[in-house]
């Protein structure tokens, strides 16, 4: 759902969820819209103003009558359109489209996109959020075969069969999936599953048919089971033929088709677009792939195209992929595909071995814990797994990995649960114990800093007993950052301790639980409602939990994911495998798909080497334009590079807000003299 709200400096636009757009008109005045811009949207409004600014860079204008088009970008120059009516597209967060009369005059400045008028122009604004609702719910037998027809309709949320599909925001939400003794398959989604005359014969078998179904979604591919070992992939319209192999190869095969589709489909899309210029789109006319006709082709016809393409000529270009997920192939976790569909997450069975010598040394850490007595502390035996292909990895199964956040049905499940919505972030830090008030300072002052930017409403406790605590996490808040204790029985309070197994609920979308041993605690919020959020495996230092914490916050707040946030952030300390992510780690308290980048900087030569690099955990396909270089696009997932020297550095630097990568060690971009001295 969209809605909007004004403010002094034009209006705020949200989508019930993690995304929020400030829209600046400084004299803009709406009323409700008398009709719809010509685009698929959620919400239209008209207003009268004389300029219009987006948190956006790049700005797509298509003439209504006629088939003129522009793409506005950093480094393009300000486009000035004549008398026409046009469409105004605005990549931001939330899309937004205004259609609007000329003259008028498009360009990006200091990251925004604008568009003014010579006097007050009356136009319509519209918006469509990217996050998508599920279409239905289908019902299939515990069987093999039954979660087969399902995949088969999962492709019933693709908003399109062509290569526009590898825009995530043209792939929706499968339906939701639950196991019945009845088949049940509601019209609307046996009405919007396609007919792709692609075909996917599947072994007889769970373990399967779960590393399978990301393949089966993306391609629309009418799956079935039979009595074989081997997966085929084949469209008989065609004459052709893919053989996927049997389990474990039957992964690694499935994986690779996947991106192979998704990266072919993301270089055709984007050439077929305008004015998009990706710097990866010379590929094309190197494999002899014309984008008009792959465009114009039905899906059969595309995939056999595609099968042609030999994979060593792709293998060095194809993007790293967002997320892999490690799922126990058992009929519960039928429930949680849905969600992993939507993020289009490579699917794995989970393996996992002993933690090696190194590890188990960096475990074994545990002076200076800033618990007083380390028995209190519940401590948590971890396994290592074995991970493959992906950015960020997720599991749904046993035991407790390492490098991985520990998801599970509930967290899907509460992941849309939508009790904080809103425009304004409510954000609580919790501190149970003066001895932390130099972490609780440090933190505050991050969040502080941040709502001059966010629409953040801080509040402070301190020393909640068991009762207030209990009714804080119970109530509906964006965000909890806990500093205190954990013992075995629960988070301590000043008269006992709250196990968080005990609440009725948990209305709190997302925590940090900077406390010794407060793993099980995390695992007992999520398993009440929560979404996600980070806790401690065991004991920690206390400088290195105030350092931590601070940094988590910093970038949470930034944008980043709870997961990619606790990683940069552990990054800052010796011990950092000690904090980890229950939940799921794809979650964002601010800045919804459009994730921020993160820079590396390299001196070379008496030169910079600066690496961009940018993904978003849910949303393969996409790209992103650096904020640095000649304003050309990438594909999320393949790194940029240039080469700056010291006074362009600075420039670059002081313009952003960014955490960069430096000798190894994490700063932020406004920390300069750090940087160059390092």
């Amino acid at each position: 759902m969209i809605d909007w709200e004004e403010t002094d400096v034009g209006l705020r636009v949200f989508d019930g969820g993690d995304s929020v757009v400030p829209v600046r008109g400084p004299d803009i005045r709406t009323e409700p819209a008398g009709s719809g811009v010509p685009r698929p949207v959620d919400a239209a409004l008209d207003c009268t103003t004389t300029e219009l600014r987006f948190p956006a860079p790049l700005v797509a204008v298509t003439a209504i009558d006629g088939d003129d088009r522009y793409e506005i970008g950093p480094g393009t120059d300000p486009v000035d359109l004549p008398h026409g009516t046009y469409v105004i597209d605005v990549d931001a967060e939330i899309r937004a489209f205004v259609e609007a009369e000329g003259p008028a005059r498009i360009h990006v400045e200091d990251s925004e996109g604008v568009v003014s008028f010579p006097t007050a122009r009356e136009l319509t604004l519209g918006f469509r959020s990217r996050k998508t609702a599920s279409v239905g719910r289908v019902t299939v037998p515990d069987t093999p075969a039954g979660l087969a027809d399902a995949l088969t309709h999962a492709s019933a949320a693709l908003s399109t069969t062509g290569p526009e599909r590898s825009a995530p925001w043209l792939r929706g939400r499968p339906p939701a999936l639950e196991l019945g003794t009845e088949r049940h398959v509601p019209d609307e989604v046996a009405d919007a599953t396609p007919h792709t005359g692609i075909e996917l014969v599947a072994p007889d078998s769970f373990e399967a048919l779960f590393p399978l179904a990301p393949l089966a979604y993306y391609l629309g591919a009418d799956t079935r089971v039979a009595d074989r070992d081997n997966a085929v992939l084949r469209a008989p319209g065609v004459d052709t033929t893919i053989g996927l192999g049997a389990m474990p190869t039957l992964q690694r095969e499935a994986a690779a088709t996947l991106r192979k589709s998704v990266f072919l489909d993301s270089l055709v899309r984007t050439a077929a677009s305008p004015g998009r210029d990706l710097a990866e789109a010379g590929l094309l006319d190197m494999l002899d792939l014309d984008p008009a006709a792959l465009t114009a082709a039905t899906p059969a016809e595309r995939f056999a195209r595609y099968a042609d393409v030999p994979d060593a000529a792709i293998e060095r270009r194809l993007p790293d992929w967002p997320l892999a997920t490690y799922v126990d192939p058992a009929p519960e976790n039928v429930e949680a595909l849905p969600y992993l569909l939507d993020d289009l997450a490579l699917i794995y069975a989970p393996e996992t071995s002993e933690l090696d010598g190194g590890e188990l040394i960096e475990r074994s850490l545990d002076d200076f814990y800033r618990s007083m007595n380390t028995d209190e502390v519940a401590s948590v035996d971890v396994a290592k797994p074995h991970l493959r292909h992906g950015r960020m990895h997720g599991w749904l199964a046993d035991d407790t990995p390492i490098d991985v956040f520990k998801t599970s049905r509930a967290a899907y499940r509460n992941r849309n649960d939508g009790s904080t919505e809103g425009p304004t972030l409510s954000v609580t830090v919790v501190s149970n114990d003066d001895e932390m008030d130099a972490e609780v300072s440090t933190v505050i002052d991050t969040y502080e800093s941040r709502s001059a930017s966010l629409p953040i409403d801080l509040t402070v406790r301190n020393h909640l007993t068991t009762a207030k605590l209990a009714r804080l996490l119970e109530t509906p808040t964006d965000f909890v950052h806990f500093i205190g204790h954990c013992e075995h029985g629960g988070l301590r309070c000043p008269d006992g301790t709250l196990d968080t197994e005990s609440l009725r609920t948990c209305k709190t979308r997302s925590f940090f639980l900077n406390a010794c041993g407060s793993y099980y605690e995390g695992e007992g919020l999520v398993h009440k409602g929560a979404t996600a959020g980070v806790m401690t495996l065991s004991g920690v230092l206390n400088d290195h939990a105030v350092t931590v914490g601070s940094t988590f916050a910093r970038l949470l707040t930034g944008g980043f994911c709870v997961e990619r946030a606790t990683r940069l952030a552990r990054r800052r300390i010796m011990m950092g495998k000690d904090y980890a992510v229950v939940g799921d780690g794809t979650h964002t308290m601010v800045g919804g798909d459009r994730p921020p980048s993160l820079v590396r900087v390299e001196a070379v030569d008496g030169q910079y080497l600066v690496t961009v690099d940018r993904y978003s955990p849910r949303r393969p396909g996409d790209t992103y334009r650096p904020p640095v270089g000649d304003g050309a696009a990438y594909l999320c997932g393949n790194e940029s590079e240039f080469v700056l020297d010291d006074e362009e550095l600075t420039t670059f630097l002081a313009d952003a807000d960014l955490p960069v990568i430096h000798d190894g060690d994490l700063y932020w971009s406004d920390e300069l003299d750090a940087i160059h001295s390092a």
